[in-house]
């Protein structure tokens, strides 16, 4: 066995560590318009529990609940406070940021009633193909 300087083996357990780090914390980009069809199935999910979503002035965290049961059922990883805002604002809902030390989630969403008639049926249509 050939001797290696302390060096070399240093490099090699940091290199390794490194790979492990990358498996273990690497996640895989979602593509937008998977974003996009997990929050607009959350908002469809949130008005079939009963609430009231269409043009009212809503703290984001209302709506987490909703994210996070479809983020379950898509077994998915949910969306952070900030991509939520984001994809939000992309699928047309009016997207306020307000400031930390007033909210633990520093948004505020309005979603059109255009938009929540959107989500209610991709909602019904994802539930006729199951």
């Amino acid at each position: 066995m050939a001797k290696r300087d302390s060096g070399t083996i240093i490099d090699d357990a940091r290199q390794r560590d490194e790979a492990r780090q990358h498996e273990l914390f690497g996640t895989q980009e979602r593509s937008r318009a998977a974003d996009e069809l997990l929050v607009l199935h959350a908002l469809g999910d949130f008005q079939k529990r009963g609430k009231l979503l269409a043009d009212r002035d809503l703290p984001i965290d209302r709506l987490r609940g909703a994210l996070r049961r479809e983020a379950a059922r898509a077994e998915t990883s949910e969306l952070n406070d900030e991509r939520f805002a984001e994809v939000l604002g992309a699928l047309g809902a009016h997207v306020k940021r307000v400031p930390a030390f007033i909210a633990k989630h520093p948004f505020r969403v309005t979603v059109p009633a255009s938009l929540a008639e959107h989500a209610l049926a991709a909602l019904a249509e994802r539930d006729a193909s199951d």
